[in-house]
């Protein structure tokens, strides 16, 4: 199409429009209120009422300048004038042709700008089939806006009907619809009329894709609320029925309340998704239903849970090792265990908790430790005894179809710290039982596992809890009990019986001063010796730990606080004198070695689970026809080290300087007293096989040697339990020297270098190194003689 426009250049006052664009053949009022746009009116006002008017780019722009506002804008004609109160006026336009600034020739006090009209006759415009057709759509396009938007009236349709001009036709469309600016201005840059009904055609389209989505997400919306709207009418109809019944109990209160809880609830989707599931199944059960209180009961459990809550840990190994020193003495092993896993802590925190295991005899202090790790880790801590646990319900809890139906002790104990990562104490692990309700030690295998319990799934709950960041400690008397799969899960630290001088130094630090103080007494009030608590821990007690010697003293302090009260004393002194007079005679009495070297008697050590003992083994041999007869309560397998013993000595008699017909013409009796208690174990071996020697030799033993060791038929000697307290029995005894098996050299590590120094220590490998430590040599006899 050949351009159809008649160019014509006029100088024009100009005004910049915030947030409108006006359009030829469009009428239109609105307000001036800056001075410069007044001035501007004025003078056109003064002219011939034509005003060039542009659009602002930015009309947050108080001030603009010539690069602030669209070059090509709408020569207007104002109609009229109206002031406002204010100063600023509303004036009406008539939109007349396009305008192009040239040049603007003034910008104070008003724009003033020399501008091209464009002007062209309808009349003389010949429509191409490409024109027809791009009316038709934007008219098309103009009906559908319409159905989408409700802002723009139908009416407009009859307003357009009758425009025959392409270009008129595109400007009304746009003034009537509401566009964006840009969106505005291309169409008024659009001086070909081909090109304008095009780009109103593409901006129309992507407004009625814009309206269809709007209109669906307002239909989503409406239908939303009117779901809502529905189950609130329901449910306001449902609380007044059952109002009407007599059973409204508020339950929709507490589901709102569930709900709440469980929102602010940091859990994993699957246990929030299943208690919300509760909750929902909550809200339809009746409320006189027995399942209600069933399912209240479960939600009461998992919003109680403290799936998001920890306790920050403070790591300071500093003043870790001054509370374990603080609240313990001696037990070097356990604290640089603890100290070391704290240390680490500190390095790195995704380290998985390990399973500690305090295996030791009564008393030693176990549980109080487990007290200790927690408080210098900032943990919380909960204790859990297993002794006589036989129900594996106990650990794993009850499936909710039980009446009565709880969680397992582990989640109770969860619940009870209030954190996740709390310090956790299975106390008495070696005491589980088992029976026909199942294997308790079997469900603590995924607790005690730490590539397992981040996923424990307690019956009740059905959902699982994450255990990872728990601390579990375990406790035991013994590690012989423990199953070995449930051992294999954790790290063994064995806590040693204490020494007479970790005892003293107990009872003075920590026994005394809490009973004195449970008690009443005042330090000014009561002081009791060295001397006193020696003779309390020696003839009083008979113990590995400490308990029994605390409840002597706290037996000491009553006695004090008595006397005290009724002799009106100002101070009770305790010493070994007097001591018996608080406690009575001495319970218990502990083997002195004998004044002279005997026949047939050796020293032997044993274990005990209340620490270590001095047994003596004695042989006598009579005329008679080779019998063997052992007494003092022995089990098989130390009657079994005796008949080693025997066939050791039978296949090496010349050499060992014994009768070789002992076996036919003498009997043997071996006794250990004390005979009402059981003793059992390979450890006398080598101590029975002496005795028998010694008395088929006629050759004494050394009064102040003692031995432990298991004896093989070749005379080997193999290494034995429990050296550490077998040592600390033989020094109470006065035993100068030990002969303990080579293999058993690493244990002497554990002994304290005050026993050391005041005994000696021998490593024997075979029977003929103990023959040549214990056997009195000719010219040592006739000296002890």
């Amino acid at each position: 199409m050949e351009n159809p426009y008649v160019i014509e250049d006029k100088v024009l006052p100009l005004i910049p429009l915030r947030g409108i664009s006006i359009f030829p053949h469009m009428v239109i009022h609105f307000d001036v209120g800056r001075e410069k746009s007044v001035q501007a009116l004025e003078k056109s006002m003064m002219d011939d009422s034509l005003i060039l008017l542009c659009t602002q780019i930015n009309p947050k722009l108080e001030e603009p300048t010539t690069d602030d506002f669209y070059h090509v804008g709408t020569i207007a004609k104002v109609k009229q004038m109206l002031k406002l109160p204010g100063g600023s006026i509303r004036v009406l336009v008539e939109g007349l042709n396009r305008g192009k600034v040239k040049k603007v020739v003034q910008r104070e006090p008003y724009f003033l700008a020399e501008a091209e009209e464009y002007s062209y006759n309808p009349d003389e415009i010949k429509k191409s089939q490409d024109i027809e057709a791009a009316m038709r759509l934007v008219i098309v396009d103009l009906e559908e806006y319409i159905s989408l938007n409700s802002k723009v009236s139908s009416e407009v349709l009859f307003t357009i009907s009758d425009i025959e001009d392409p270009g008129r036709l595109a400007d009304v469309i746009a003034s009537y619809v509401f566009l964006k600016q840009e969106d505005d201005q291309r169409i008024l840059e659009a001086f070909d009329l081909y090109e304008r009904l095009e780009v109103l055609h593409q901006i129309l389209q992507e407004e009625i894709e814009l309206l269809r989505i709007e209109d669906k997400i307002n239909q989503r919306v409406r239908k939303q609320i009117n779901k809502i709207q529905k189950e609130y009418y329901l449910k306001e109809q449902l609380k007044a029925i059952q109002k009407e019944l007599g059973e409204d109990d508020d339950l929709s209160g507490e589901i709102e309340d569930y709900e709440a809880k469980l929102s602010k609830i940091k859990m994993p989707k699957e246990v929030k998704d299943k208690a919300m599931k509760e909750v929902e199944r909550l809200s339809r059960t009746p409320s006189h239903s027995a399942e209600v209180g069933v399912i209240r009961t479960y939600l009461d459990w998992i919003v109680e849970l403290p799936w998001d809550k920890e306790t920050r840990e403070k790591i300071d190994i500093k003043k870790a090792r001054e509370i374990l020193d603080a609240d313990h003495y001696g037990l070097k092993d356990v604290k640089e265990r603890i100290l070391e896993f704290i240390a680490i802590r500190k390095l790195s925190t995704s380290i998985k908790g390990p399973i500690l295991c305090l295996v030791g005899p009564p008393g030693v202090g176990k549980t109080s430790i487990a007290k200790s790790i927690a408080s210098s880790l900032n943990r919380n801590f909960v204790r859990m005894s297993l002794g006589g646990v036989r129900d594996e319900a106990e650990i794993r809890g009850h499936r909710r179809t039980y009446v009565g139906a709880m969680p397992g002790r582990i989640i109770s104990s969860i619940k009870k710290a209030g954190t996740k990562n709390p310090v956790f104490l299975f106390d008495e692990i070696d005491k589980l039982a088992n029976d026909f309700r199942g294997d308790p030690a079997s469900a603590l295998l995924e607790v005690l596992d730490p590539e397992q319990n981040t996923t424990f799934t307690d019956h009740f709950l059905d959902a699982p809890f994450d255990l990872s960041k728990v601390l579990f400690i375990t406790t035991a008397n013994t590690t012989s009990s423990i199953p070995p799969a449930l051992l294999d899960r954790m790290e063994v630290i064995r806590i040693s019986g204490y020494t007479e001088e970790e005892k003293l130094e107990i009872a003075k630090r920590y026994l005394l001063p809490k009973q004195m103080k449970e008690h009443g007494l005042k330090e000014t009030q009561m002081t009791m010796s060295d001397g006193a608590i020696r003779d309390v821990i020696n003839y009083y007690t008979r113990e590995a730990g400490v308990r029994n010697l605390e409840r002597n003293l706290a037996g000491i302090c009553r006695k004090a606080a008595k006397t005290i009260v009724e002799k009106n004393k100002k101070i009770v002194r305790i010493n070994s004198g007097n001591l018996s007079g608080y406690l009575g005679a001495g319970r218990y009495r502990y083997d002195t070695v004998e004044e002279k070297d005997q026949i047939g008697v050796a020293n032997g050590l044993a274990w005990t689970a209340v620490g270590g003992e001095t047994l003596s083994v004695e042989v006598t041999t009579m005329q008679g026809t080779g019998k063997t007869q052992l007494t003092g309560k022995l089990g098989e397998v130390m009657k079994e080290s005796a008949m080693a013993g025997i066939s050791f000595i039978r296949a090496n008699a010349e050499r060992l300087n014994v009768p070789m017909d002992f076996h036919k013409d003498m009997d043997i009796h071996i006794h250990v007293p004390e005979g009402a208690i059981p003793k059992d174990g390979p450890s006398a071996g080598i101590t029975i096989a002496i005795a028998l020697i010694s008395a088929l030799s006629n050759t004494p033993v050394y009064k102040d040697v003692a031995m432990t060791g298991e004896i093989t038929l070749r005379g080997r000697v193999l290494p034995v339990g429990g050296i550490k307290e077998k040592l600390l029995a033989a020094h109470r005894m006065g035993i100068k020297k030990v002969l303990i098996p080579f293999e058993n050299e690493k244990d002497l590590e554990e002994i304290p270098d005050k026993i050391k120094k005041k005994m000696e220590f021998v490593l024997v490998k075979n029977l003929d190194e103990v023959l040549l430590h214990a056997l009195v040599a000719k010219g040592d006899d006739d000296e002890n003689k």
